[in-house]
């Protein structure tokens, strides 16, 4: 319990929510927890804070499946990785001298454009070049450091591409874990963790293993273009909710 002291109800039981609701679109989906979670926990504490709890749930649960993630990723994953490790603490510097409000604005925008990224066409067959790689990594650090979401340029690049299930979920989710666990890393060394949060993030995890459980359950009876509305929904009231407050 001391872990949640400095904490009120409100922010707790938002947090809770929240985390399940994002755990059961990561089993459902393999992506979104990050982009729906940081969103809503940014309306009930700092931006900061909820980027670094995203992060470390996003380093428990990754770590829970890493073995299975580094069996089934596509090469092109490490690449992304590598670039992502680079950019992160740039995105972090951005967001520690921005100001909490217009850093909700830009976190609800990216949720938001995640929301369009779902309802893009499948590119088929295309294989990305050097260029489209380096830039999705480039842009997926800033991200993560600004605003604990690499997954809006990594989503299109594996869900768009026709790529067997098991491989488009590893990729992505080795790639969330390592901006997850780079993105505590650059906060350290600013100095902007509070371990405390480490704390709470411990509190939540096992609402994220079960939301991922029964998300992971339901993935796979459900078709493909219903599963892209379901997701597309839920990111799209992440991304409302967290421009309600600022209007």
């Amino acid at each position: 319990m001391e872990a949640l002291t400095g904490f009120t109800a409100l922010q707790i039981a938002a947090a809770l929510a929240a985390t399940f609701a994002s755990a059961f679109v990561r089993g459902l989906t393999g992506f979104g927890m990050a982009i729906l979670l940081v969103p809503v926990l940014a309306l009930a504490m700092l931006p900061l804070e909820a980027v670094l709890i995203t992060n470390f749930l996003g380093v428990f649960i990754g770590l829970s499946e890493i073995r299975t993630l580094v069996r089934d990723a596509e090469r092109s994953a490490w690449a992304i990785c590598a670039l992502v490790v680079l950019a992160t603490p740039a995105g972090l510097y951005l967001l520690t001298v921005t100001g909490p409000d217009l850093a909700r604005l830009i976190i609800a925008l990216v949720a938001l454009s995640a929301f369009a990224i779902i309802l893009f066409p499948r590119q088929g067959d295309t294989v990305h070049g050097p260029v489209t790689t380096g830039g999705v990594g480039v842009i997926s650090g800033l991200l993560t450091g600004f605003a604990g979401m690499p997954g809006p340029p990594v989503v299109p690049y594996y869900v768009g591409r026709d790529l067997p299930r098991s491989v488009v979920t590893a990729s992505m989710l080795l790639i969330f874990t390592v901006a997850a666990a780079t993105g505590l890393a650059a906060g350290a060394a600013f100095g902007e963790v509070d371990w405390r949060l480490c704390g709470l993030a411990l509190a939540l995890f096992p609402a994220v293993l079960i939301g991922n459980w029964v998300g992971a359950k339901v993935s796979g009876r459900v078709s493909d273009p219903v599963w892209r509305v379901c997701v597309g929904t839920v990111l799209a009231g992440a991304a409302l909710a967290a421009l309600y407050r600022l209007l």
